[in-house]
């Protein structure tokens, strides 16, 4: 029986407008039978655990949080499962019986399920590329390197960033280094994942040429109604496929529906749905 009253859950982030979650949600919420509520909404670092904790206070179940809030997701919970711990990220926050707000990150196996499944992207025995080096692209390390990568590397502006980065999860390969933009030069990767906020603003960082390698792939984790700045990038850089994060944001989206709802709704409908 499902129970009428109607659970509310929110994403929260800023930009926000373009968010495709809310319909996401209501696709899953539709095909699984759940009544519930979704909704986006703007909410900057300097206002969200004001309102995350206003959200909770007033009923609501569940939060996804995107940029700018991940790592202060990660601060707001109370417990956090093992791989929110480990990528000291949170993109999903989820009331418990007793109360207090469990921290989570899908947005790894949202990846690396998108990148394997749906694209049939191979990471085994592949030189990789993270661009950026905040809470997206710590949300996807450790699950990147559980597909045995023969390297990945992290590139940022400031390279500081990057080099503490990688040294922060070098406990799970010594393949795992961190440079600055132009510290590519000269290097060539096989999948190039764009995990920085540019593409929002339509922007492209700095990248040297013939940095792709033949039949290399790319992958932006955001995505727009039209062809995001890097997906056109890889397209002029011939890449094999150059894809956006559409399919990330369903499959990480699922999971979080799965940890609030205990229901594992079908991606590849609502991933076609979007394609229409």
């Amino acid at each position: 029986m499902t129970s009428m009253t109607t659970d509310n859950y929110a994403v929260f982030g800023q930009p926000i407008k373009h968010s495709k979650s809310p319909k996401i949600h209501q696709l899953f919420a539709k095909q699984t039978g759940q009544v519930l509520d979704y909704r986006a909404e703007e909410v900057g670092a300097d206002i969200f655990n004001t309102t995350a904790n206003y959200f909770f206070a007033k009923g609501g179940k569940g939060l996804n949080c995107t940029v700018p809030l991940k790592e202060l997701a990660y601060q707001f919970a109370d417990q956090l499962t093992e791989r929110a711990e480990f990528a000291k990220a949170v993109n999903t926050l989820a009331l418990q019986k007793d109360g207090s707000i469990l921290g989570d990150n899908t947005d790894g196996c949202g990846l690396v399920t998108d990148l394997t499944v749906n694209h049939q992207i191979k990471l085994k025995n592949t030189r990789l590329l993270i661009l950026g080096a905040g809470g997206a692209t710590r949300g996807i390390i450790s699950p990147i390197m559980q597909q045995s990568p023969t390297q990945l590397v992290i590139a940022n502006r400031t390279i500081a960033k990057a080099i503490g980065l990688a040294a922060e999860f070098q406990s799970l390969g010594d393949s795992i280094k961190g440079c600055g933009f132009e510290g590519l030069a000269g290097m060539q990767f096989d999948l190039i994942l764009n995990a920085t906020s540019a593409s929002l603003s339509n922007e492209l960082p700095p990248l040297p040429k013939n940095l792709l390698a033949e039949n290399g792939c790319c992958y932006d984790l955001a995505y727009g109604n039209e062809p995001t700045a890097f997906v056109r990038w890889g397209i002029e850089n011939n890449a094999l496929k150059s894809v956006d994060g559409l399919g990330m944001l369903v499959e990480q989206a699922a999971e979080a529906f799965y940890i609030w709802r205990g229901i594992r709704p079908d991606t590849q409908a609502v991933i076609n749905s979007f394609s229409l």
